[in-house]
């Protein structure tokens, strides 16, 4: 690798747009000697390489720039600047229309040939491209057009080209992807204890956020990192360790933020939402024997169902009678009490945080009966839920 620092620091103050404060194109080029006269930024960035960096010695880092690097020289033959952005990240400076008028057809021979370089090489690169400016004080605009253009790659697979599109880019009026009813339902999963279930529906809400905001990575995040903190605030109202939760979600949302690929992110979201999910189904943890403790995990997870004794027994494969004895014996109530009280637990998470009406509260919990569902209400809490509601609105 040739090392041009004059070069890059000029390519550096053009995608900065911060040139004119140190003096006019023509003075600075002509005072380094260059011919190079760019009109549109590529960000060249290699495919997962916050991955596959990972632990990594410099001198790999080293080598893999330098291939790159390499490259992108072997595939343009007019003069043209590059700079390195960030690890993994090249913006090179083109002059396409010394290759008019077929500048199109040459910018992606150039792109072909710089990915077909580095697919010889064991890796991949993906490349953004920005629009053409006749002024180089415009270029910053090409290079930020380049870097949007990527924003879809959270979505999509690796060795992509992506052509700003300023049409598809203009911000939209979008509705909120999940509902808040949507959002205490999950909550509500970890409330009483069901954690796989609680994130099976959280796998259903964010690939739901995805569809809504796909050409908007940022908000993407957004939205699930509101979740994370909604989860922690839970946790942390159930008496959670805030120090332990707080520094974590800190390291996690940076994890989160500078992960480049949708299912990684999908696949780190839900591990985390399993470990802070864990802290508050410990605080309600019972003491009980393998098979008690199969039953319990059944009843949660299918509360919403029509559960029977049978059912339960059947999953923990031993007899209705063996079951109902070894159950009542270790949590102090039978199988369907214990039913009754996590779907009672789960309502009254609902009546505190949504606007969700009786009726609709009871069949969220199980009761497909409301009457039967505000007798069962009363007997655990001594009162109704509309009674409960209003109560907690005093």
């Amino acid at each position: 690798m040739n090392l041009q620092p004059a070069q890059a620091a000029f390519a550096q103050l053009l995608i900065s747009g911060t040139l004119v404060h140190e003096g006019s194109f023509e003075e600075i080029r002509q005072v380094l000697g260059l011919q190079v006269n760019p009109d549109l930024v590529i960000v060249v960035s290699i495919d997962r390489y916050p991955e596959i960096a990972v632990g990594k010695p410099e001198e790999w880092k080293i080598n893999i720039g330098s291939k790159l690097v390499e490259a992108v020289h072997k595939a343009i033959s007019n003069p043209f600047l590059w700079v390195w952005k960030e690890e993994g990240i090249l913006a090179v400076l083109l002059d396409t229309r010394a290759a008019h008028p077929h500048s199109q057809k040459y910018l992606l021979s150039v792109i072909r040939q710089i990915q077909k370089s580095i697919d010889a090489q064991g890796f991949s690169v993906s490349v953004g491209i920005g629009t053409s400016y006749d002024s180089p004080y415009l270029l910053h605009l090409s290079f930020e057009e380049a870097n949007e253009s990527m924003v879809d790659r959270f979505f999509q697979g690796n060795r992509i080209v992506y052509q700003y599109d300023k049409e598809k880019r203009v911000a939209k009026e979008l509705k909120k992807p999940i509902t808040n009813e949507e959002k205490m339902e999950l909550l509500a999963r970890v409330r009483i204890g069901d954690e796989e279930g609680s994130v099976n529906y959280l796998k259903i809400l964010l690939d739901r956020i995805a569809h809504s905001y796909k050409f908007h990575v940022d908000m993407f995040k957004s939205e699930a990192v509101d979740l994370i903190m909604s989860l922690s605030r839970m946790v942390l109202d159930r008496g959670g360790d805030g120090s332990v939760i707080l520094s974590e979600n800190a390291r996690m949302i940076q994890v989160l933020i500078g992960t480049v690929r949708y299912d990684n992110f999908i696949n780190k979201m839900c591990d985390y939402w399993r470990e802070i999910a864990k802290q508050a189904r410990q605080a309600d943890e019972i003491e009980a024997s393998p098979i008690v403790r199969s039953a319990i995990k059944y009843i949660k997870e299918n509360h919403q169902q029509k559960i029977t004794l049978e059912k339960i027994a059947q999953y923990c494969y031993i007899s209705n009678y063996h079951l109902a004895h070894v159950f009542k014996k270790e949590v102090g109530v039978g199988c369907v009490d214990f039913l009754n009280q996590v779907r009672i637990e789960k309502a009254v998470f609902l009546l505190e945080t949504t606007d969700l009406s009786v009726n609709q509260i009871a069949g969220h919990v199980g009761f497909q009966d409301a009457n039967y569902f505000t007798r069962k209400f009363k007997r655990y809490m001594n009162c109704s839920p509309t009674e409960y509601r209003a109560a907690r609105l005093c």
